[in-house]
């Protein structure tokens, strides 16, 4: 071989490099968002939790109509933290890059593995809280188990892909403009009323029904709840609709990640 020529790195090899920058990186995250003392990490799925919490006793207390004879609890469950695993992505991945520059002077460490970091945090959170309150929610008898956990998984995982395509999709753009940033905010909560955590699509007058659907989170509470309740519930959606949604924004965020990727700055 010559001196000049590159050397191939197995595929193994790389992969096991980004496993371990992740690991680093999630660990870095971690500390700094929830130091050492208290509880520490648990706050990763304690803070989701007691959201979650407080909107089913919110609901509880006002008896609110969702256009169901579905337990609160179990709507709240199902909806809510639906909305925090797709929501709370983008707040952490807006404004990252800049936040964290001085990481880049690592070789190993790209744009995007610091946008993974906090995806990963934020699905884990998200996802433990749902698993942690369903046990709750099932063994205290409020709800009964999923008819169909498998297309709950399903369901769950859809919209934490198109959670992590929206926020690296927000955080590349939060890179070039701050005013991502200000629209954002005001604008995810517009979202939640609209999200499918509140409602049925079923319940809903044929034309609203046609405009909530443009949202593709709601196929993806819509599924979950099916495969949650089953034959209690009729729920209203369309995967394909969700999936290729997912796989345009997507691709959408990785063509927006290279371009800054090419102009970042280690700082």
């Amino acid at each position: 071989m010559s001196s000049g020529a590159v050397r191939k790195v197995p595929l193994r090899e790389s992969l096991a490099v980004q496993g371990r920058v992740l690991g680093a990186l999630l660990i870095r995250e971690v500390i700094t968002r929830y130091g050492r003392h208290n509880i520490g990490f648990l706050w990763l799925f304690v803070e989701p939790m007691i959201f979650t919490l407080g909107i089913t006793a919110l609901w509880s207390a006002t008896k609110s109509v969702h256009g169901s004879d579905l337990p609160i609890a179990a709507f709240a469950l199902t909806g809510y933290s639906s909305v925090l695993m797709w929501r709370n992505m983008p707040g952490r991945t807006i404004g990252a890059i800049k936040g964290n520059s001085a990481l880049l002077y690592h070789r190993n460490i790209k744009p995007l593995d610091i946008y993974l970091a906090r995806v990963l945090l934020e699905a884990g959170g998200a996802s433990i809280s749902f698993m942690a309150l369903s046990i709750l929610f099932i063994a205290t008898e409020l709800i009964e188990p999923p008819e169909d956990i498998l297309s709950v998984a399903a369901g769950w995982l859809l919209l934490a892909w198109f959670g992590a395509a929206l926020a690296i999709a927000l955080g590349t753009l939060s890179y070039l403009s701050e005013l991502v940033d200000k629209f954002w905010h005001p604008f995810s909560y517009l979202l939640f009323p609209l999200s499918g955590a509140a409602f049925l699509v079923s319940a809903l007058p044929p034309r609203f029904q046609e405009i909530v659907l443009y949202l593709p989170m709601v196929h993806g509470v819509e599924f979950v709840r099916e495969g949650y309740f089953g034959s209690k519930t009729v729920a209203i959606y369309d995967l394909s609709y969700l999936i290729v949604f997912n796989l345009v924004l997507s691709v959408v965020a990785l063509m927006f990640l290279r371009y800054i990727s090419r102009r970042v700055v280690p700082g």
